[in-house]
């Protein structure tokens, strides 16, 4: 997995730089309520192959957000299955890192979910208890469709 995110200004970013981004955000205007969260979604690619992006967002709540994302290729990822799966995985390795970091600023309130792109309606939806329980089983808040906007919308926009 790559190790740097892009910002939406073009920059490559460490996880730790995206934290210091997120914190300053954060810090503009404490008015607000924000929300971080991760996603993660994918696309099948010949040969058994699939393009995965992640995206973390910081959403002020009612007065919008920025977001960091970062794509990679793997392979042997022979169905959705395989590929949901894999997708939650990685939104929970980055999800760990991202809180290990943000724990440095204790005088920051924020809200934090992993979003997953599995919903009701669909092929996915026989994976939802699965995909939520894997979530919740790392003591992270679970959304899916149509809540899960940081995998279903912002990292959908890079794949």
């Amino acid at each position: 997995m790559p190790e740097f995110l892009n910002s939406s200004l073009g920059l490559k970013l460490t996880v730790k730089q995206v934290v210091q981004e997120l914190i300053r955000f954060i810090k503009e205007d404490d008015r607000y309520h924000y929300k971080v969260t991760i996603g993660t979604d994918s696309e099948r690619l010949p040969h058994n192959k699939a393009d995965f992006v992640t995206a973390i967002v910081v959403h002020r709540m009612g007065n919008g957000g920025r977001y960091f994302w970062r794509r990679f290729e793997m392979d042997k990822l022979h169905t959705l299955r395989d590929r949901i799966i894999k997708e939650v995985l990685i939104s929970i390795d980055i999800a760990k890192d991202l809180l290990e970091e943000l724990k440095k600023f204790p005088e920051v309130q924020f809200e934090f979910e992993i979003h997953a792109d599995v919903g009701a309606n669909g092929p996915t939806s026989p994976m939802i208890q699965e995909v939520v329980g894997m979530i919740r089983a790392n003591n992270f808040e679970a959304k899916t469709k149509p809540e899960s906007y940081a995998a279903t919308n912002v990292a959908d926009r890079h794949v």
